[in-house]
């Protein structure tokens, strides 16, 4: 339903890769614009990204995402009803395409479907904004939910440099911001960027995960 926020998850077949290197994260990164638009997909290449983008008519706002080598997150708010299963699956299909054609393989890549949680105002909501951006924290400290965060200056510094989420340009360093619309997380959230990064390093030195 419109302006309802959604969690998307969905991970490869078998958990297995699907983002081998940075090119496949910019070709995903590239989709989260292209099929992010009411009616046909934008007519957009990799020699035209970032650059001379064609204006969308949004199916969704992004509000946050990560993608790591065997599944992404995505937080978005609905624009259009239903609009959240309708933009899981057009990037899901193009993705396909794509990796299928590079990898000269056919059939399906990702699960078969992807989660969509409706969130509302819970425990949910609350660490939802955080969590997202954390995700790839895994990458380095692979049991920092149970656990807790061993080094955070080094998981700071890590999340700093990590291109493929959008902490980057929630804290203040621009990354892929046609992507994300941090001006509506901020509202929805009721946070600033300088806030949010205050908050975000206070959440991670007492991590408790909702269960």
């Amino acid at each position: 339903m419109k302006g309802n926020i959604y969690h998307i998850l969905n991970r490869g077949i078998e958990k297995g890769i699907i983002l081998h290197e940075p090119n496949d994260y910019k070709r995903f990164i590239l989709g989260l614009y292209k099929f992010n638009n009411q009616g046909s997909a934008l007519r957009l290449s990799d020699e035209n990204w970032p650059d001379n983008l064609p204006t969308q008519n949004k199916i969704v706002e992004i509000l946050a995402w990560s993608l790591m080598p065997n599944h992404y997150h995505l937080l978005i708010q609905e624009n259009i009803d239903g609009g959240a299963i309708n933009f899981v699956k057009r990037i899901g299909n193009g993705y396909t395409k794509y990796f299928n054609i590079k990898n000269n393989r056919s059939g399906y890549l990702f699960q078969n479907s992807a989660k969509i949680i409706l969130v509302e105002r819970n425990e949910h909501f609350l660490y939802l904004p955080f969590y997202i951006n954390a995700n790839p924290i895994d990458l380095i400290e692979s049991d920092w939910e149970n656990k807790g965060i061993r080094n955070q200056e080094r998981v700071l510094n890590f999340l700093e440099k990590y291109q493929w989420s959008s902490y980057q340009d929630h804290v203040g360093i621009a990354n892929f911001p046609q992507i994300t619309n941090k001006q509506l997380f901020f509202k929805i959230f009721d946070t600033s960027q300088k806030q949010y990064k205050k908050d975000f390093q206070e959440w991670l030195g007492d991590v408790n995960l909702p269960r």
